[in-house]
Order: C-alpha cells, then sequence, then structure tokens
C-alpha cells in the first residue's frame, strides 16, 4: 500500500491534468517542487554521459538538426502561431508542430502559449511571473516553471487553440511524447551502420544535450531579454533588442521591437536585424504550408522613439 502515493505522482506527472487538478491556477506560492525538477535536473546530468559515450559526426549531426527543428517548433509555433496568431496554417501542420516543439521538452503548447500570453498582458508587473525585475535573474530565467502554480494551463487564455483535442493531447500528455522522440533517437543509433561510429547511447546522449543547450538559449529571451541590450521602442516593460541573442535564437532577441508590436511574424523589423525564424516562415508560405504572414507595418516600424507607447498587449 505504501507504493501507491509514489505510483500516483508518478501517474500524475505523465498526466499533465491529473496533476493540475489538486493545483490553484492562479494563486499560491513562487518556490519549486523538488519532486517535479528532478527530471528536469537529470536531463542536464545526463550531458556528462558524453564523457563515456564519446561523440561522433552521426551524433553531432542529429543532435545539430533537432536543435534547428526544435528551435522553429519554438519560437515559429509555440511563439508566433500558438501564442500571437501572425499566420494561419492547417490543421496537421499545427499539430505536426505541436508534436516537435513538444519534443523540446518545454511543455505543451496550449501551456506554452498560454503563459507567453500572461506575460505580454503583465509584463514585468508582479503577476508577470518570469519577470527578472519582479522576481530575479535566476527565476526568471529557469526557476517559475518548477513552481506547483505555474504548472496548470490557463486554458482560459487560449480558448482558439484548446478547442482542438488533439492538441489538448499534446498538453496532457507531454512528458510521453518526449519520451517517444527519446526513444526514437536511441533507436535510430542503435539501427545506423556501425562505421558510423555511434551507439544508442550516444545518441540519447547528445539529444539531451541538444535539448539543454535550447533550454538556455529560450530561457534567456525572458531573463537576459529584459536586463542586457537596446530600447528602441519606449515600451511599458523592460524588453531589449540583442543581436547576439537574435542570433542564437533564431530572432527572439529582438525582444523590444517584439514588445512593442507583437502582432507580426517578423521580429526583426529591420533587414539588418537578421530572424532566421521569419525567412523559415517566409518559405514556408512560398509552398502553400503557412498563409497570411502578419507583416510590419511602417508606421509602427518607423515610429519616433519619443512618440512611441505600448500599441499592443499580445
Amino acid at each position: 500500500m505504501k507504493r501507491i502515493p509514489f505510483l500516483t505522482a508518478i501517474l500524475h506527472y505523465v498526466d499533465a491534468e491529473a496533476r493540475s487538478k489538486n493545483l490553484a491556477s492562479g494563486e499560491g506560492e513562487q518556490r519549486p517542487d523538488w519532486f517535479r525538477i528532478s527530471p528536469y535536473i537529470g536531463i542536464h546530468l545526463m550531458c556528462l554521459g558524453v564523457i563515456w559515450v564519446g561523440w561522433s559526426w552521426a551524433a553531432l549531426g542529429v543532435a545539430g538538426f533537432l536543435y534547428v527543428l526544435r528551435t522553429f517548433a519554438i519560437t515559429g509555433f509555440y511563439h508566433r502561431y500558438f501564442s500571437h496568431r501572425t499566420f494561419k496554417t492547417s490543421r496537421w501542420f499545427q499539430f505536426l508542430f505541436g508534436v516537435i516543439g513538444t519534443g523540446a521538452i518545454q511543455r505543451g503548447p496550449l501551456w506554452w502559449a498560454a503563459h507567453h500570453r500572461h506575460h505580454h498582458a503583465h509584463s514585468d508587473q508582479p503577476e508577470d511571473v518570469h519577470s527578472p525585475v519582479q522576481h530575479g535573474f535566476l527565476w526568471s530565467h529557469m526557476g517559475w516553471f518548477t513552481a506547483p502554480v505555474n504548472f496548470p494551463t490557463k486554458l482560459k487564455l487560449i480558448p482558439d487553440f484548446a478547442k482542438f483535442p488533439e492538441l489538448r493531447f499534446l498538453d496532457r500528455f507531454d512528458l510521453l511524447i518526449s519520451f517517444l522522440i527519446g526513444a526514437a533517437v536511441f533507436f535510430l543509433g542503435v539501427l545506423l551502420p556501425a562505421e558510423l561510429g555511434t551507439s544508442g547511447m550516444q545518441m540519447l546522449v547528445w539529444f539531451f544535450i541538444s535539448t539543454v543547450v535550447l533550454y538556455h538559449f529560450t530561457y534567456t529571451i525572458n531573463s537576459l531579454a529584459h536586463v542586457i541590450g537596446t530600447r528602441r521602442y519606449q515600451t511599458t516593460d523592460t524588453s531589449r533588442n540583442n543581436v547576439v541573442l537574435a542570433l542564437i535564437t533564431f530572432g527572439e532577441g529582438w525582444h523590444n521591437n517584439h514588445h512593442y508590436y507583437p502582432n507580426t511574424a517578423r521580429q526583426g523589423f529591420y533587414w539588418w536585424e537578421i530572424d532566421l525564424t521569419y525567412y523559415i516562415i517566409v518559405l514556408l508560405s512560398w509552398v502553400g504550408l503557412v498563409w497570411d504572414v502578419k507583416p510590419v507595418p511602417a508606421e509602427i516600424r518607423d515610429s519616433k522613439p519619443d512618440n512611441v507607447a505600448n500599441i499592443a498587449a499580445g
């Protein structure tokens, strides 16, 4: 009988909806749930396995490909599509990138997008759970999502996508999807020809390395992009543009631009502001996989700094 609470906890961890039933959706303390954070710590520790498994060009290639693919799933779909609806796509294509985004192990698309919409509505205010101004740098970077109060999906903030049962499934069983993707990477290493010098464990370790790099590059937009950089527009928060962050996050580092006018698929407002996510979205529009890509209006982009106000909240 003593095993039941432990097994229940494991099931709750896998089933996000079951775990959320006993948690408050808007009240509670901002402090870590150490049981929930343990697998997150484990993913970081697994990267040390590179000492034993080494590397191969095959493992590096797969890790690099998964980094690029999952980065775009987060920046292009979790952020610019699910959070801000800056372009349109088909139901099957949104589900496909919902699955790929879930493979980044950053929760499901509904949870991610709902929290981001809440962030834009309360950016750097007390209600903003990952504001470095309100809660400190480390909490904004990687602490806030470990608190039980921030675990439930704020479905009322994302009714437009919560109506799709397949997206609700991804949100509920996000860890299961991530596990299956990790298993696929492992068996890829097992099945590849021996002359490539790889193995299942090597592939899995480099999958975790790719995941951890993606984690912390993504997190910098919550933390560093509100601390270091320049402010072209006088928004009501501390968002900043940072070229280094823009390069490693496929354009997300143009954060002051984004907070000034979040209703565009383009975050690098000028041609010299490199925005790889936007370029990929444009390529997808050329082949008909996405459409109605929202541009940044010239009058918005060229607003004089001394006349700037926050154009939209999200």
